[in-house]
């Protein structure tokens, strides 16, 4: 799977720690999934798409 997910955060200026904050994650979290370390749980994943006003389909993909 591959994310979107650094893109986005800096659009949005968000540091790893602010994203990490608002979703009550850590930030090795935020890195592990940047980095696909990590797959988001599929709430996670809404809460992403939400807080960075895009879509799930925006940030994921499975290309």
């Amino acid at each position: 799977m591959n994310n979107k997910l650094k893109i986005y955060r800096v659009k949005f200026n968000y540091t790893q720690d602010d994203l990490s904050k608002k979703l009550k994650v850590s930030r090795q979290t935020i890195n592990a999934i940047e980095n696909n370390k990590y797959f988001p749980s599929l709430e996670l994943g809404l809460q992403l798409a939400k807080i960075l006003d895009c879509k799930v389909d925006d940030l994921f993909s499975l290309d």
